[in-house]
């Protein structure tokens, strides 16, 4: 069965929930990535964000930040409603810099053409989708960052009381990432961590046109 992503939205709207409180971590880590992450030899910040949603986890953050002025950010999500929605509330809050895409986040052809980023943020992706995709996209996150580039990424603990959030950690570091936080409230399922890449970035390899990084199951 499809999941119906507009009604997951709707959790948002408690502000207890685990869902709404997550995403108050994930724009804190943000606010710290866009003000001590790296940036080019204009001040200016390249961001991706995956699976981004109707853009609630980046757009307020960057109104914020200098009105987005030096931030240029690629938002990323296959369901047209919600794409439709982040480009809205881009326009609404006067962020000219931010792009849409109605696009596959999975699917390596989306980046044919993206330049390397400062930040990218991959919530709400590694629960869905199998850990054999989770290493291959972290493998391949190399290739989208810049070096000292910032990962900003969540993962839930399981009902039955697993937390592979770890296993998160430990494919990071195995791939020259190093850890710069790690949110894991006992009273909720959701994790947020943030990886700095201090490995050397790779070049982007040259892939079939087709190729996946992940797939949601």
């Amino acid at each position: 069965m499809t999941k119906d992503w507009l009604r997951w939205h709707q959790d948002y709207e408690s502000p207890h929930s685990s869902l709404a409180r997550r995403l108050h971590v994930v724009q804190h880590e943000l606010r710290w990535a866009l003000t001590e992450g790296p940036h080019d030899a204009h001040d200016v910040r390249r961001l991706i964000s995956m699976c981004a949603g109707d853009g609630r986890d980046v757009l307020p953050v960057l109104a914020e930040h200098d009105g987005g002025r030096s931030v240029q950010a690629l938002l990323i999500e296959v369901d047209p409603t919600l794409s439709q929605r982040a480009r809205m509330a881009a326009a609404t809050l006067g962020l000219p810099g931010v792009e849409v895409r109605t696009a596959d986040a999975g699917a390596t052809d989306t980046y044919s053409g993206v330049h390397p980023a400062h930040v990218v943020l991959a919530c709400g992706v590694f629960g869905n989708i199998t850990f054999d995709d989770v290493r291959r996209t972290i493998a391949m996150l190399r290739a989208l960052l810049l070096a000292d580039g910032i990962v900003i990424w969540t993962r839930g603990r399981t009902d039955d009381g697993r937390d592979p959030s770890h296993d998160v950690r430990t494919c990071f570091a195995e791939h020259g990432f190093s850890e710069m936080s790690f949110t894991s409230p006992a009273d909720a399922k959701f994790r947020v961590g943030m990886h700095r890449l201090t490995a050397q970035p790779v070049p982007v390899p040259p892939v079939p046109p087709g190729t996946r990084m992940f797939s949601f199951i």
